[in-house]
């Protein structure tokens, strides 16, 4: 199958799920912001995206796509390697920001994965997973489970792990960045006119969404009654 076998189709489904996963980010990003103005509804939202069937349907989906994302990125990576003999790749069309996250992927990859770990074990361990072990005979307490306030408050009321997502958003926002960027090449959307536009509309959806995640961090480390108490 040409999407499976070729370069270009590996690089294609790399695109593609990239941008779907930028999408999620997006609504990820808008859902956590509510937490600032009210708890109750950041909570229901929550409760609403617990361990319900859609919701389960929906993370293993986004799952199946990090782990697509993160294969295709390793195999075109010993691709690219093996076939420039570690010669680098020379694209002079570069925005600076992207040339420089194109040469560091490797480092930015792993700040992104370790980021990825660090927020599932303070969030989704604690809250989804818990529920459906619950509903798996297993006993456990739920009494938080859809409390996300409570998660986020506990989370970065210790400096400790408010820095180590400032420094996880800032790796994300060079590896979406270049992504973007690349992922238009991809595509075919490299007219220079309508390429420039859709560059800079990609860089500031990349922006907005790691403006408000760290918006979350930093307003709850420095008031951790934000949201209601």
């Amino acid at each position: 199958m040409w999407l499976l076998n070729s370069s270009v189709g590996k690089k294609v489904i790399m695109s593609v799920s990239g941008i779907a996963l930028v999408l999620f980010l997006l609504f990820h990003m808008s859902m956590n912001l509510v937490a600032i103005f009210s708890g109750e509804a950041y909570n229901a939202i929550c409760e609403f995206l617990g361990a319900n069937w859609y919701a389960l349907v929906a993370t293993a989906g986004l799952a199946a796509l990090v782990v697509v994302h993160f294969v295709y990125a390793i195999i075109l990576t010993l691709q690219n390697k093996k076939a420039r003999g570690g010669q680098s790749y020379a694209y002079t069309a570069k925005p600076k920001e992207v040339e420089w996250a194109s040469q560091n992927m490797f480092v930015l990859g792993v700040i992104v994965i370790l980021g990825m770990g660090l927020h599932l074990y303070n969030f989704w361990a604690n809250m989804q997973l818990v529920e459906v072990m619950h509903m798996m005979g297993a006993n456990v307490d739920v009494t938080n489970a859809a409390n996300g306030v409570y998660h986020i408050q506990q989370t970065f009321s210790c400096p400790v792990y408010t820095v180590l997502y400032l420094v996880w958003l800032v790796a994300l926002w060079f590896h979406l960045t270049h992504g973007f960027w690349s992922a238009l090449q991809t595509l075919g959307w490299n007219n220079q006119v309508w390429f420039e536009r859709w560059r800079c509309i990609g860089n500031v959806v990349v922006t907005l969404i790691v403006a408000g995640f760290a918006a979350v961090a930093v307003i709850f480390a420095l008031c951790p009654c934000a949201g209601g108490c």
